[in-house]
């Protein structure tokens, strides 16, 4: 596409460059995360609780080791200096800089953010990235929601801060913070509040720049410094930018900030009751603001700074705060240049979405489509994790203790990071999530196809992925298994992308190539072809703990996980026949990854994931004695098959005819057999279709799928089958009772540490990927000729699958439009966001949502794989033709 936002993000490097090299665009953005405490690098405990080791009562006081965090912050690419806000209401014990929320053992529900913010707006560049906030004028009850959380069980909902009353009588101040860039260093910071109460209120607002400390671990290292160098700058000596200048604007009387400096070192009297203790340690500028303490150093020098303004507003009356951060320049840095650079971003960012998202969309749609994209943005995570480095710990520190070295990621020496990678929460998941990350990159290859791929290539790369060929699942637990889905990710990148990239398909094939064998040989280890994998992402929807089976029970074959290798083994032909277009050296690839699919359809229909009777598919517990026992769990995990099947051209048949004659033999199979019919003709071609559920099963399960009782509700499809609300399921097993019935909101299972919710609520990447699947089904069949179904099932009305494939794209999509009664389903039953102006239109892309009402729940910011939903409103149906949806060479298109 053509517009100045285009020129500067099509190119951010290569993994391999380092961050240095990114490109000037990239220099700057939104790295900063919203929490480094609580998180597992900062955690240097015995035991591995690391919310314990490090709350966020000690963040204020207490050097990160690894990663910054602040509110609507930003940072270099290497996150040396940082940039956020802080703001004080005058009645808060401490400064507000950094969000507020219950760790995983204190809330009822695990970990919960007790804050209301929003991402409004961002370009992929970072030259317009807009936050909003809102702040009680009245004091933040932290001691109130943990203590009444905490009186709360996993029956009862959650307490919110809405619930606390801090917001009544809107007495609460509207935050709006602008960040533009007039060139790649010269970073642009707006603050406005708004008094939304009924009362003239002050504000206490700080915008707060600081290096993060790099000085602490090593011997001998160097100490950058911050110093004023006039009444309201200061100079800055940035270890790769050389001399930069920030500079605050007087306030709107004319008042001068004043300039509060201290150094990012940890306040050791405070939390260990040494004398040794820095004169004007981390949380020096909280305490002079809040306390009236002489903790800021009166040489106005050190490595934190910040501007205090005092703003008194008049109800409904909005003020403004000015700063700016460039090198040395005596051009003027606000009045008119200012509103410019202001005006000039604002508009072509309006100008970047009008391209991105087809005029075709509607205004509401639009706005969720846009409200998406800009939390992908503010996602880009800087993340720093060496954990060779982390389990030895640092010359200048104390030895981290013995046990660590059995606990936590020991066996993940090789991971290295330091990178800039999409998060999944920037709160409530601030490191990156293997199977998350791959959902992330679709959404951002509308927006900056470069950095999409540069994920999925990082995730690759030896200091990501383990030597046996693993990709690190997540920073409690890199050895956890999920999905393997970098593949389908890849190839809609590249689709999206104009399908012309293959060098990037080329780069990724070989590291894929390890992880699937890894998969193959850890995972199948009777080599049945049928796989386990734990948990893989789905937590809590079976009976039983499927990450953690006692030792010597039994074993559990999964109807998930053996249909993720199938979908695996798809994605992996499609990238190879691509790839066999120029090269024929890939056509052997692409015979063993038909092969692989084959075996593994074969497998599940033979050794007893199929239920003939039920029609479903369903996990199998072989208990030692050799005993085997059906989960008959009505759940996604039973549907995932039908993400399984590929038409077969001419040319691919003619070449697996050369394979040995027990797989030629299969492909002749079209009926009566192991094969079953999964092996069919597409009507009126010459094409063959192979899947893991042939159109006579498919129909069975889709029955049900398409069942209001059981899996579709009026938003998606529930995890769990309804059914199981009147029908609880019992399971003996291993001398065990256990059971499963239906929760369409919060979980009252304790598995995963009671955050584990996929018993009934709609969870955003499983109707992603079956949406897209079933499209991708409907086109196989060529036009016309899709089956129809009864749809929804016991309706009585008919449509084909395509035209029920639309129908859940749009039931989807509706979780956050806005209804006949102008209420959007995300918000839930909360009145104020529902209908108050200054709330209903900040969208909050939840993690999961109620089965039956789709009100948002879990993570409130996950944006990452919720947010693709702006792929499916900016991509009705990728499989319906045109440029980017016709296949490059028969049968090839980018897997559902």
């Amino acid at each position: 596409m053509p517009g100045a936002e285009r020129q500067r993000v099509e190119s951010f490097g290569h993994p391999e460059d380092g961050l240095e090299d990114a490109t000037p665009w990239y220099q700057w953005g939104p790295y900063l995360s919203e929490r480094a405490w609580g998180t597992v690098r900062e955690d240097y405990s015995a035991d591995g609780e690391a919310w314990d080791y490090f709350p966020h009562d000690h963040a204020r006081s207490r050097a990160y080791r690894w990663g910054e965090d602040g509110m609507a912050g930003v940072s270099d690419v290497g996150q040396q200096l940082c940039l956020a806000l802080a703001l004080w209401n005058g009645r808060d014990p401490i400064l507000k800089e950094r969000m507020f929320g219950l760790t995983g053992p204190q809330g009822n529900h695990g970990e919960d953010v007790k804050e209301y913010w929003w991402f409004v707006d961002a370009l992929p560049s970072h030259a317009w990235l807009q936050w909003r906030y809102h702040y009680p004028q009245s004091e933040f009850p932290y001691a109130d929601l943990v203590a009444e959380n905490g009186r709360r069980d996993q029956s009862s909902p959650e307490y919110e801060l809405l619930d606390t009353g801090a917001f009544d009588d809107d007495r609460y101040w509207v935050v709006e913070v602008t960040h533009a860039k007039d060139d790649p260093h010269d970073l642009l910071m707006e603050v406005r509040v708004t008094n939304a109460g009924p009362e003239t209120a002050t504000l206490h607002v700080l915008p707060h720049l600081w290096f993060r400390n790099t000085w602490s671990w090593d011997v001998g290292a160097a100490r950058p410094t911050l110093e004023a160098t006039g009444p309201r700058t200061v100079g800055v000596e940035h270890p790769r930018f050389g001399d930069l200048v920030w500079e605050l604007d007087a306030d709107p009387d004319g008042e001068v900030p004043d300039l509060l400096f201290c150094d990012n070192d940890t306040n050791l009297g405070r939390l260990y009751g040494s004398e040794d203790s820095p004169a004007y340690p981390k949380d020096g500028i909280n305490d002079r603001v809040v306390a009236g303490a002489a903790t800021v150093n009166p040489d106005r020098t050190g490595t934190k700074a910040a501007g205090w303004y005092r703003l008194t507003v008049a109800p409904g009356a909005t003020q403004v705060v000015r700063a700016r951060l460039r090198p040395p320049s005596a051009a003027p840095a606000f009045g008119d240049p200012f509103d410019e650079v202001l005006a000039r971003r604002r508009s072509e960012a309006d100008e970047f979405y009008g391209e991105v998202v087809p005029a075709s969309v509607d205004d509401d749609a639009r706005l969720v489509a846009r409200q998406a994209f800009a939390g992908m943005i503010w996602g880009k995570q800087f993340y720093c994790y060496d954990v060779r480095r982390w389990l030895d710990g640092d010359p200048t520190q104390p030895a981290p203790p013995p046990e660590r070295r059995r606990g936590r990621n020991a066996g993940w020496l090789n991971v290295d990071a330091r990178d800039i990678l999409s998060m999944p929460d920037p709160w409530e998941y601030p490191w990156f999530a293997a199977w998350d990350l791959a959902f992330h990159t679709v959404a951002l290859a509308h927006l900056d196809p470069a950095f999409a791929k540069y994920q999925l290539l990082a995730m690759c790369r030896e200091w990501f992925q383990n030597p046996n060929g693993a990709l690190p699942a997540y920073e409690w637990d890199f050895g956890d298994v999920n999905p393997p889905v970098h593949a389908w990710a890849a190839l809609h990148v590249w689709d999206i992308d104009g399908r012309r990239d293959t060098d990037f398909l080329a780069r990724l094939m070989p590291k894929l190539l390890m992880n699937f064998t890894w998969w193959v040989n850890r995972m199948d280890p009777d080599g049945d072809h049928l796989f386990a994998g734990g948990f893989l992402g789905l937590d809590n929807i079976s009976a039983i703990d499927r990450s953690n089976l006692p030792p010597g029970v039994g074993r559990l074959e999964q109807a998930d996980a053996t249909s993720w290798m199938a979908f695996y083994s798809l994605t992996m032909l499609e990238m190879a026949r691509i790839l066999a277009a120029e090269d024929d050296a890939w056509t052997d690839i692409e015979v063993k990854f038909i092969e692989h699919f084959v075996l593994i359809v074969d497998a599940m229909h033979s050794q007893g994931l199929w239920d003939e009777e039920d029609g479903f598919f369903y996990d199998l517990f072989h208990a030692a004695d050799g005993s085997t026992t059906p989960i008959k769990v009505r759940s996604i995990v039973g549907v995932l098959p039908l993400m399984g099947s590929v038409a077969l051209s001419p040319e691919l048949v003619e070449a697996l005819g050369s394979l040995r004659k027990r797989f030629a033999g299969f492909l002749g199979r079209t009926g009566a057999g192991p094969a079953g019919g999964r092996v069919f003709q597409v009507p009126g071609t010459d094409t063959l279709a192979i899947g893991v559920v042939p159109p006579g099963q498919g129909r069975r399960v889709l029955a049900r799928v398409f069942d209001e009782d059981e899996f579709l509700s009026p938003h998606g499809l529930r995890a769990l089958s309804k059914h199981h609300q009147e029908h609880p399921l019992w399971v003996e097993l291993a001398g065990s009772s256990v059971s499963v019935d239906y929760e369409p909101g919060e979980s009252s299972t304790g598995m995963f540490g009671g955050n584990s919710n996929w018993r009934g609520p709609v969870w955003m990447p499983v109707n992603y990927l079956l949406v897209r699947n079933l499209q991708r089904y409907a086109h196989s069949f060529g036009p016309g000729r899709a089956f129809e179904l009864e749809y929804p099932t016991g309706s009585g009305e008919t449509a084909d699958l395509g035209a029920c494939a639309e129908d859940l794209r749009q039931r989807v999509i509706s979780l956050f439009l806005r209804g006949a009664d102008g209420r959007r389903p995300c918000h839930g039953r909360v009145d104020r966001l529902q209908e108050d102006p200054r709330w209903r239109d900040n969208i909050t892309f939840f993690e999961y949502f109620h089965g039956d009402d789709g009100s948002g729940l879990g993570a409130t910011h996950q944006t990452g794989w919720t947010g693709i939903v702006a792929d499916l409103i900016c991509r009705p149906d990728p499989f319906a033709g045109g440029a980017t949806a016709g296949p490059s060479r028969p049968g090839a298109a980018p897997p559902g």
